[in-house]
């Protein structure tokens, strides 16, 4: 197994691509943190993963708070002594062209995407500085790397992602810490469910593998970058779009 015994925080590991990454840390061995602000949902993903054997717990966890950030980490400690893998996944949209968005829709998405993410990094930072070794995987997205009308807010907190991403690969390298980000396409999740299908066949047509993502594809990746097989990869950028975008 690529992760065993593996201690594994994931953000956002109630749905979509936070979910089916946890499901499969834990099939590949790693003792899982699902971390979540919906109770219910992170609580399905520990029962799915404890029924196929798997370890993990739940902690619910609002990223944009410090304090539940710091008090995750010290309950993962608490748990299992160590924490060797950070998947920072957690993100919202709240759409709107400029003109028309709010400041609380820049706010929010901006706490949880990019200051969420901070938070999660500073509070496990020290704690791998510490062992010598770890890996930290933000979620940035395509729209960080090439912009989307409508999403002035979400493209400048995955912009943001990548930024640093690249500085803390710098900062934590020097200390045995890896540091990467994936930057997803369009990808099935809960996310994307409201997008009329006309949208949804238009992203197909303009994906050159003529399809959609699905989370276990972006999942792939994140193993990929949490294993020991990308242990000299560093302040990468890993796009998993299906070649949308070349």
């Amino acid at each position: 197994m690529r992760l065993e015994n593996k201690v594994a925080i994931i953000t956002g590991a109630g749905s979509g691509i936070g979910k089916e990454t946890s499901l499969l840390f834990a099939k590949e061995g790693a003792k899982v943190i699902v971390a979540d602000i919906n109770e219910k949902n992170g609580m399905d993903t520990v029962e799915e993963i404890r029924g196929a054997g798997g370890n993990g717990f739940f902690v619910k966890l609002d990223v944009s708070s410090r304090e539940q950030t710091k008090q995750m980490v010290k309950d993962t400690l608490e748990k299992y002594g160590r924490v060797d893998i950070l998947i920072a996944n957690a993100g919202i949209v709240q759409d709107a062209l400029l003109i028309k968005m709010t400041e609380e829709q820049w706010d929010r998405v901006i706490n949880v995407n990019l200051k969420g993410a901070f938070n999660c990094i500073q509070a496990v930072a020290d704690v791998m500085m510490n062992q010598g070794n770890g890996v930290i995987i933000n979620a940035s997205s395509i729209v960080g790397l090439y912009g989307n009308i409508g999403q002035t807010n979400y493209s400048a907190a995955k912009a943001g992602l990548i930024g640093m991403t690249k500085t803390l690969a710098k900062e934590l390298g020097r200390k045995g810490v890896r540091v990467n980000a994936i930057a997803p396409g369009f990808i099935m999740t809960p996310m994307v469910g409201g997008v009329p299908e006309k949208v949804l066949e238009m992203m197909k047509e303009k994906t050159p593998l003529r399809r959609l993502g699905m989370p276990r594809d972006v999942a792939n990746a994140y193993l990929f970058l949490a294993s020991d097989e990308a242990e000299f990869i560093n302040g990468a950028v890993l796009s998993v779009d299906g070649g949308l975008v070349i």
